[in-house]
């Protein structure tokens, strides 16, 4: 009995490796691969929709990992110099996703994934990487806020729309709550 709960727990733990190992690749993908380029500093990109995700249905720790994972993987791949305040709002967004989804599970889901989009976006893409950008191209930060509050704006409601037509699927949020 205990050596078949212990292999359950290992299945669980390799099934949410694979998965999360997903979500950064996916992060990569749409952060890296398939984003619009608006001059050298902005972009429009998903790649925070994995991150987020990964916060709000495994929780904090793993959006943390996820996040962190594929900044740095992906500057990497594509050869940009790693940012570690980039990273560390990339580490916000999944940790911030997972600590506000569930401080707001009281809510009816459109509004659990609204005020976790919004507030995870402004702290973390909008003021942390920012700073971090501003910092790395010698910008004034409050210039490079206003394109990215801008920015943010548009992707932020289409991550919303995104993310709350997956997690509304019941079926699908099963599958995630069994990792």
């Amino acid at each position: 009995m205990k050596n078949e709960a212990s292999k359950k727990r290992l299945g669980n733990n390799l099934r949410l490796l694979a998965v999360s190992a997903f979500l950064a690749a996916l992060s990569i993908v749409c952060g890296k691969y398939l984003a619009l380029p608006v001059g050298n500093v902005l972009r429009f990109s998903f790649e925070n929709l994995p991150i987020l995700l990964a916060g709000m249905m495994f929780g904090p720790i793993t959006g943390v990992l996820v996040g962190i994972v594929a900044d740095v993987l992906g500057c990497v791949m594509v050869a940009y110099t790693i940012n570690p305040l980039v990273t560390l709002g990339a580490a916000c967004i999944g940790l911030l996703g997972g600590v506000l989804f569930r401080l707001t599970k009281k809510l009816p889901l459109l509004w659990q994934t609204c005020i976790t989009v919004i507030l995870t976006h402004l702290v973390a893409s909008v003021i942390v990487k920012t700073f971090g950008l501003a910092a790395y191209y010698d910008m004034p930060f409050h210039i490079l806020l206003l394109w990215r509050l801008l920015n943010y704006a548009v992707v932020g409601v289409v991550e919303w729309l995104l993310l709350y037509t997956i997690l509304k699927n019941q079926a699908l949020r099963r599958s995630f709550e069994s990792l």
